[in-house]
């Protein structure tokens, strides 16, 4: 990957970020769960000694998070293979190389609202279209300083009362560089 060390392991967490938030299966290769360097080879054991070091122990910790985000919240899973589980909010940012979408379970209860920020640029007030009138809350962000990010993002946004995007409300927030934030 491109980047210095911190850009690096700030992409693999939004790779896996992405991956287990968009609908389908999510897979790992051996090593995958702690950022191994090296390519797997069937004839030495995985380097498990990477865990000693902050980024790699980040991404191990980033997967359980990842783990406890999809065995907790029924919209990851539940229509996982249905068009109705899955509603983009913005697809067609490339100014800002952002995508947002919904993911949605049997009950709207339980809906998430995932954006990505694919560039190394934090993006300050970024609006986003929601059908939602109640306070979202932050359940998921790659960038959180346990994973070795930066830490930034808000952790509650209230939907405004201004229509953005064909959605009759919307919610400003602050995307830390090369990260997903998952909302509830």
């Amino acid at each position: 990957m491109p980047g210095d060390e911190w850009q690096r392991f700030a992409n693999l967490r939004l790779l896996y970020g992405y991956m287990f938030t968009h609908p389908g299966a999510n897979l790992l290769f051996m090593g995958g769960e702690f950022g191994q360097s090296s390519e797997w080879d069937f004839q030495n054991s995985l380097d498990w000694h990477l865990t000693q070091y902050d980024f790699h122990s980040g991404i191990q910790e980033t997967i359980k998070d990842l783990n406890r985000l999809y065995k907790n919240n029924p919209a990851l899973y539940e229509k996982q293979f249905s068009p109705e589980g899955f509603q983009w909010l913005e697809y067609n940012d490339s100014e800002n190389t952002v995508i947002s979408y919904i993911r949605k379970g049997h009950d709207p209860v339980n809906d998430l609202i995932i954006v990505c920020n694919f560039t190394p640029v934090p993006r300050e007030n970024y609006r986003v279209g929601v059908e939602k009138t109640k306070q979202l809350r932050l359940v998921f962000n790659s960038d959180d300083l346990k994973y070795s990010g930066s830490g930034m993002g808000k952790k509650t946004l209230k939907p405004a009362a201004k229509a953005w995007n064909g959605y009759p409300k919307s919610v400003n927030m602050t995307l830390p560089p090369l990260s997903v934030v998952v909302y509830k």
